[in-house]
């Protein structure tokens, strides 16, 4: 349920509605916007009578929420969210570039990328230290070391890095990690979700590989639940029958998501396509269709990449791409970085 409240309420009035609300067990969620303000409720309002609000001097509507998801919820919150990482926003009129290797495998290899998407005009640095892999005969990232070459990387370069988390026994060391990335495969481990909630920490979230929009928007709920409304939401392309692709990307996504939902949109055009050649065109729609971020694949060898080579580019063909990708920002009206 949400309360939307007239311009500049009495505020003795506004503290009697709060408490009124909260005395039935039902929490609040204020969020200011430009020209009105609004009382989020969450928590059984079923036991709120709506013509009760509506008698209160200070209200101009009261609506309830069908939809199971309510803090990331466009309607609880009908400002975009904008999630700031540094001196960087992602959201709003910006659109920010994330690029680097699906692993990190060596000190070399990391910095040397990096030095080569930053000067591509990438805004951020992406990294696997801990890498998820269907085979547990795979490569499975450095771990923690993988972390330390990263920060290494963020030294050298200035870029702010992401990451991805696989586990809650992990938080530790992810303190100096700019941005904490929920794979595909954990988008449903409700306890790693939770956790992530208490943490103030940017939080990359996304979508599985068979997972439904309202599905993605559920795990979001359970972040920002504990407190942490800083969640992105990512489209990284969902499993179909299509055998020539890797997974199929979900353009239809970005702009419904953005109907339901207040939180940014990233899209990962590598992961998708899984093939290099479509990184390029699933980028330039994505942008087309309103994303907020790209996370691309780059790697200084890919022949050499110890995973998803395939589908990473080389820092030569990043760099062609991106004078694409800023010209398409551009038209769309927005910045890069």
């Amino acid at each position: 349920m949400i309360i939307i409240l007239k311009e500049n309420p009495n505020t003795e009035e506004l503290a009697n509605l709060k408490n009124m609300i909260e005395g039935v067990g039902v929490s609040i969620k204020t969020v200011e916007g430009k020209h009105k303000n609004i009382l989020g409720l969450i928590g059984d309002t079923s036991v709120i009578d709506i013509e009760t609000i509506k008698a209160y001097d200070i209200v101009e509507n009261v609506q309830r929420i069908q939809d199971p998801f309510k803090a990331a919820n466009r309607k609880f919150h009908p400002e975009n969210t904008i999630v700031k990482v540094e001196d960087l926003a992602i959201g709003g009129n910006k659109v920010q570039i994330i690029a680097g290797p699906c692993s990190v495998e060596n000190e070399d290899q990391i910095i040397e990328t990096a030095i080569a998407v930053k000067a591509a005009g990438a805004t951020m640095l992406r990294g696997g230290a801990f890498k998820p892999r269907t085979s547990p005969y795979a490569f499975q990232g450095l771990h923690a070391d993988g972390i330390e070459l990263l920060l290494k990387a963020k030294k050298a370069t200035g870029l702010p890095i992401v990451t991805e988390i696989m586990s809650m026994g992990h938080l530790d060391i992810f303190s100096d990690v700019d941005i904490i990335q929920v794979g595909a495969r954990n988008m449903q481990n409700f306890e790693l979700l939770k956790e992530l909630g208490h943490s103030k920490k940017p939080i990359l979230l996304k979508r599985g590989l068979a997972n439904t929009l309202e599905e993605l928007l559920m795990s979001a709920e359970y972040i920002m639940a504990g407190g942490n409304s800083n969640v992105m939401l990512c489209e990284r392309g969902i499993r179909t029958f299509e055998p020539k692709t890797r997974n199929t990307l979900d353009i239809s996504a970005i702009p419904l998501l953005k109907q339901l939902s207040h939180l940014p949109i990233v899209v990962d055009p590598s992961h998708a396509a899984g093939i290099t050649s479509l990184v390029e065109p699933l980028s330039l729609a994505s942008i087309a269709a309103g994303a907020d971020a790209l996370i691309i694949e780059v790697h200084n060898c890919p022949k050499k990449a110890l995973s998803d080579g395939a589908q990473s580019l080389t820092p030569e063909q990043f760099d062609g791409i991106m004078k694409n990708i800023k010209k398409h920002v551009e038209f769309m009206g927005k910045t890069i970085g």
